[in-house]
Formats: C-alpha cells, sequence, structure tokens
C-alpha cells in the first residue's frame, strides 16, 4: 500500500517560498507513517507559444492533477501578488475543476504560507485567498494556533492563518527562527491532520 502524502504545492519567483515548502516538508516528515512530496507549477507567460520545458532546470518537478487528487493533505504557497496568489498557481488551481466536480479533495486539510517584500505587504489577505478555492474543493482549512510559542514572539512573519515570511524589498531576507519554526509546525501539523482525516 503506497505510503500517505502530504503534497506541498507552491510558487516562488526568488526563492523564499521554496525555502518555506521546503521546511514545511520536514515538519510533515517529523510524523511518520506519511511523508512529504514537493512540487511547484510552471510560470506563466501573456505569450501564447509555451516557453517552459516540460520539466524545470531545478527544484521541484511540476505538479500534476493526480498528485493533488492523490494527496492526503495539502500545503499551498505562493508569495503574495497585491494581496493574492501569484498568477501560476491560481492558473494551476483553476484547471482542477473535474477534480472538483469528483470530490476528490472533500475532508483533506488544506494549510496555506506566503511570502512578501513589506511586513504589511497582504501576508494576511494572501493566505486566506488562496483558500478560498480549496473550500470550493471541500477541503478543511488548517491554521496556526496560538500554542505555537512563536505566534506571540515573531515580529516579522507567522501568522494565525499560515506560516508567512517577511522577504524585504529584494527578496533576500533569510528566514528566521520564529518564522521557520512556524513553518515546520505548519508541515508537523496538516501531516497529523492528514492521517486523522484519513482513518
Amino acid at each position: 500500500m503506497a505510503v500517505p502524502y502530504v503534497l506541498v504545492l507552491y510558487y516562488s519567483r526568488y526563492g523564499a517560498t521554496e525555502k518555506m515548502a521546503q521546511l514545511i516538508g520536514r515538519g510533515v516528515e517529523q510524523v511518520s507513517q506519511i511523508e512529504a512530496r514537493l512540487r511547484t507549477v510552471p510560470t506563466v507567460s501573456p505569450e501564447t507559444t509555451a516557453s517552459k520545458p516540460e520539466v524545470p532546470d531545478s527544484g521541484a518537478v511540476y505538479c500534476t492533477e493526480e498528485d493533488l487528487r492523490n494527496c492526503a493533505g495539502l500545503a499551498l504557497g505562493s508569495p503574495t501578488r497585491f494581496g493574492n496568489m501569484a498568477a501560476a498557481l491560481k492558473y494551476f488551481l483553476d484547471s482542477t475543476g473535474a477534480l472538483w466536480a469528483s470530490g476528490a479533495l472533500i475532508d483533506k486539510p488544506v494549510g496555506t504560507f506566503t511570502s512578501t517584500s513589506t511586513l504589511h505587504g497582504g501576508q494576511e489577505t494572501t493566505l486566506l485567498t488562496m483558500a478560498i478555492p480549496m473550500l470550493h474543493h471541500g477541503m478543511v482549512f488548517c491554521g496556526l494556533p496560538y500554542s505555537e510559542a512563536a505566534l506571540n514572539a515573531t515580529t516579522s512573519g507567522g501568522t494565525p492563518y499560515g506560516a508567512s515570511h517577511l522577504a524585504g524589498p529584494e527578496s533576500k531576507n533569510p528566514l528566521n527562527e520564529h518564522e521557520s519554526a512556524l513553518c515546520l509546525a505548519q508541515g508537523k501539523r496538516l501531516a497529523e491532520l492528514s492521517l486523522k482525516l484519513s482513518h
């Protein structure tokens, strides 16, 4: 029998969201009997011809509908774009109508994570608006409880709606101790809930 997995699905432009995804994956794998599967989506372009290879040159491979269909839980990550997810991730999610019709994601947990260049750059709205299409899929939203000490201590990223990171104007800030702890905690919580909800 296949080992269940939490799909860590993200889009990252400058690498900060990718680093968060890797930490969330490590958090998932702190829980036994479940694993993390990291996937990304290709960029979108106004050009009408395909411009990206079928397999990325580096990093996670592109997500398929089957990756999403068969997950036990989902962590969904994107940098903010005017308080919302990046177009590349929205484009992928907009193509999941058949998955919605089948009900494959009903009662599975979903958590969201994001990175911004400024402290008040739309972290919370991005986290919440990323959850909306997944609620239409019937998923159960998973935030971060205040039992996580880093939520009370952070002076940068980190919200009860999900892990977040203040990347800075040039996206060069490394994830700090509190942001990293919350990424790990979110992955672990999603893994635990995925196992509970699948039984």
